[in-house]
């Protein structure tokens, strides 16, 4: 497995190592599924190739993980068919797409699947179905337990809101299922997720942008507290998605963080801070924002945006 790159700007640079493993998720959002590597990946290395011996392309160099900011031997590339579905979604619709089947999964642990009547703790049980939802409607129920989606097999929560958001919206894909201890397939037709908004989105004006480009909110609901950890204490809106390009991720604004409030006013609901980004008086935001660490200021500045 080479690794090929610009680290440190120094020049194009070819490192090699092996594939470490599968599947990995560094910042616990539902959308990292990387490929693991030890070829030595350093800052400027992202964007870079990983290819195997043959020279096939495996994924896209994105990140390590380090104490030091150096190589470490432990590095993530995007896989190549995740990143050949984004580009292909880029150029069809002019955006990413995910599939929404309105559910909440959780993984198994050995002893639920006991209490499930499961010979393993694979797969992701439902703890809750969005009435009305693709889910609802096709008779998924809350208590059943997914062990494949759209014939592939799901390992646990997380892996299986990957799958769905891979899904595209209107398919029919079949999902197996065990529910009472018996095993059946059901056949569920995602829609685009609706919960997801895009600040700085087309429905501003033409000669204004918006601004937080880049950042998707959703509302703060009870479910997506649980998932994140939140404090019932906490008001405002859930950062779900951050594009990595973007000057709101350079500022420091990560999915899983909570805007309270953009430009010093409140924010509660995912449609008003959509509102509050639309005929923005300049390119500066002032974002108050909550996460783990704490309560914190951020500044985006996309005067400078590309």
């Amino acid at each position: 497995m080479f690794a090929v790159g610009n680290p440190f700007g120094i020049g194009q640079t070819v490192t090699m190592g092996i594939v470490s493993a599968l599947g990995r998720a560094t910042r616990n959002t539902p959308y990292e599924d990387f490929i693991q590597t030890d070829a030595a990946i350093n800052p400027g290395n992202s964007g870079g190739a990983l290819v195997d011996a043959e020279g096939r392309l495996i994924g896209i160099n994105s990140s390590i993980l380090s104490r030091s900011g150096g190589n470490e031997g432990i590095g993530f590339a995007i896989p190549s068919n995740m990143a050949r579905d984004v580009l292909q979604g880029l150029v069809t619709d002019g955006k990413v797409t995910r599939g929404y089947l309105g559910v909440m999964p959780q993984d198994i642990t050995p002893v639920l699947a006991r209490k499930l009547d499961l010979k393993d703790a694979t797969g992701a049980v439902l703890t809750q179905v969005t009435p009305k939802s693709p889910a609802a409607k096709a008779g998924l129920e809350s208590g059943d337990v997914v062990v494949e989606y759209n014939g592939k097999p799901i390992r646990d929560a997380r892996h299986l809101r990957l799958e769905v958001a891979r899904s595209t919206p209107g398919d029919t894909v079949p999902v197996k299922i065990r529910r009472d201890g018996d095993s059946k397939t059901i056949k569920v037709t995602p829609k685009e997720r609706p919960e997801q908004m895009e600040l700085g989105q087309d429905a501003a004006p033409k000669d204004d942008e918006g601004t937080l480009n880049g950042v998707g909110v959703a509302d703060l609901t009870r479910e997506a507290r649980r998932e994140h950890n939140i404090r019932d204490s906490v008001k405002g809106v859930l950062v779900s998605d951050v594009e990595q390009d973007s000057k709101a991720w350079e500022a420091g604004l990560r999915p899983g963080d909570v805007i309270l409030e953009i430009n010093k006013e409140s924010v509660t609901a995912a449609d008003q801070a959509v509102k509050l980004t639309e005929n923005p008086k300049d390119k500066t935001t002032l974002l108050k924002v909550w996460n783990r660490n704490g309560t914190q200021f951020i500044v985006v500045d996309e005067t400078a945006a590309k």
